[in-house]
């Protein structure tokens, strides 16, 4: 793993401890990097009232957004007990809408701690998004 990957899980990983999930104790961190080369972060955020929480590439999402960006040029995430962790069809969705065909979604593998690296497109095939909307 390079770098510049490990540093983008590295702020996953300080997101996923931050997490607050006091009911299903299944804490998840998200990072971001943009274009611009800054990294954002995200934790899930559960409520009592269960659909009121939010995952941590929402978070993540919102975050970045707020900071005026508006492209996601990779994003990493990590569960902490579950490795790897895939996103939610909604954060799939989600990241779709920030994405374009270079971006990249990447897990950790908790066998051997090394990264498994899909397109948005291979996780969201045939997705709706802006374009539909032209």
């Amino acid at each position: 793993m390079n770098n510049a990957l490990k540093a983008l899980f590295d702020v996953a990983d300080s997101a996923a401890k931050q997490a607050y999930a006091p009911y299903s104790k299944f804490s998840v961190g998200a990072a971001i990097r943009t274009p611009s080369g800054d990294i954002i972060s995200g934790c899930n955020v559960e409520n009592a009232a269960y659909p009121a929480g939010t995952c941590a590439e929402a978070g993540a999402i919102a975050a970045m957004v707020a900071a005026g960006e508006t492209r996601i040029t990779e994003i990493a995430i990590v569960g902490l007990k579950s490795n790897p962790c895939y996103p939610c069809g909604a954060c799939r969705q989600r990241i779709f809408e920030f994405s374009d065909a270079a971006t990249r979604v990447h897990l950790r593998d908790g066998a051997n701690g090394e990264a498994i690296t899909h397109s948005i497109d291979a996780l969201l095939p045939h997705a709706f998004g802006p374009r539909d909307l032209a």
